[in-house]
């Protein structure tokens, strides 16, 4: 069965979709921008500051779940621009650890933002 999660500490979706959704020991997160919770508006201005917000949000979700970062096994990337990638890569790899998560980036028109990210994670994985 599938339980949905919430938490304070993400933005609250702007439509019919949960922050996360965990089934059994699998948790997926919705695509996280870089929006402060509290306040609804967009966090930075650089693609680093936006990836650090965009993750915060992404780590806060899966605490929820009882997971963290470390269960992480897939990120799928939209950059706004994708002459942004080596910034936002930079940020990107302070979040994880080795073995990274299988990822995919790509380029997307994004609304007003640099930067969202989705995620999988096994949660007590061995």
């Amino acid at each position: 069965m599938k339980e949905e999660l919430k938490t304070t500490l993400a933005p609250v979706p702007a439509g019919p979709y949960s922050q996360g959704i965990q089934f059994e020991n699998l948790i997926f997160t919705a695509g996280q921008g870089p929006i402060d919770p509290e306040t609804g508006k967009v966090v930075g201005e650089t693609v680093e500051e936006q990836t650090v917000k965009v993750l915060e949000n992404i780590k806060h979700i899966l605490e929820e779940a009882g997971a963290s970062m470390t269960d992480v096994v897939k990120s799928t990337v939209h950059l706004s621009d994708l002459a942004d990638f080596q910034a936002f890569n930079e940020v990107y790899k302070k979040y994880f650890q080795e073995p990274y998560p299988v990822r995919t980036t790509v380029g997307s028109q994004l609304l007003g933002i640099k930067v969202e990210i989705d995620v999988v994670a096994i949660k007590n994985r061995g």
